[in-house]
């Protein structure tokens, strides 16, 4: 009896998925199509999907335009060591509240969580004063240390959650053998922490991808401006050239959709395995 009633619980559970992949992945898919028409066949009734009239010229008119490039590059760049900067500045960070007790130590936790919970719009015009007097403005500098302030709260929160789940008896087993915690963390702890670490690198660099305030605000040239940005520019003041802003979108999502195609497995591993023990 039990496994007659699991047969359609688990066909309806398909179908809820189901329905629920296609609610998510459809405007992706709309988006890649919008961006092989042209603007009288996007907003056309009744709509239509691929026909013989579609055409590759947005992509031809962004991959051939250095202004529009230099887009991408900025994000990949800024994203990149945003990743690299955050995983490394946390992961020692994380150590140190998971292994040792100091003074002040919940103190400064309760600062990290505290810059978790303030808007960042709310810190938009103090920050941009102190980029400027440091002059900083328009610089990869000002859009890194910026994203650093949002992503490494979360990324200390995160790892330290992961290395409570770990014994510290792997800690003294390498001390014992004549290692040091340096060895212990990076050797052993890092390894073994690799799927909540992806986890975190995905969640950072898409924070630092997808991020449009404070790349609008600290940058003033075009040659520093990230993708967001460069999509906002294809907004005319009389007309907007949709195809080619579906196609920079859709170039724009397409990193981080393969990032998760890829690593879905660390990622779903690192998020739930982060919150066991806090």
């Amino acid at each position: 009896m039990v496994g007659k009633h699991k047969k359609p619980m688990k066909i309806l559970l398909t179908i809820f998925l189901l329905m629920g992949g296609f609610f998510a992945g459809f405007p992706v898919l709309w988006m890649l199509i919008s961006s092989l028409k042209t603007n009288a066949q996007i907003f056309a009734w009744p709509p239509t999907f691929i026909d013989s009239s579609f055409s590759l010229h947005a992509y031809v008119e962004i991959v051939t335009n250095s202004e529009k490039v230099r887009f991408f590059v900025n994000s990949y760049f800024v994203a990149a060591v945003v990743v690299v900067l955050t995983l490394v500045i946390g992961v020692m960070a994380a150590y140190a509240f998971s292994r040792f007790d100091f003074p002040l130590k919940g103190a400064i936790n309760a600062v990290i969580v505290s810059v978790q919970a303030v808007p960042p719009i709310v810190l938009l015009i103090p920050y941009m004063s102190l980029i400027v007097t440091l002059r900083l403005f328009n610089t990869y500098f000002a859009l890194i240390l910026t994203y650093l302030v949002f992503t490494l709260p979360y990324c200390i929160l995160m790892i330290t959650g992961y290395f409570n789940t770990l014994s510290i008896d792997l800690d003294e087993a390498v001390m014992i053998d004549g290692g040091s915690r340096w060895k212990a963390l990076w050797r052993i702890l890092v390894p073994v922490s690799l799927p909540g670490l992806v986890s975190v690198g995905m969640y950072t660099f898409m924070q630092a991808w997808n991020e449009y305030l404070f790349a609008l605000a600290l940058t003033k040239t075009n040659n520093m401006r990230t993708v967001p940005i460069g999509i906002n520019l294809l907004m005319g003041q009389h007309s907007y050239d949709w195809s080619q802003m579906m196609a920079m979108s859709f170039l724009g999502s397409l990193p981080v959709l393969i990032l998760f195609i890829f690593f879905q497995r660390y990622f779903i591993a690192g998020m739930t395995s982060g919150a066991v023990k806090g």
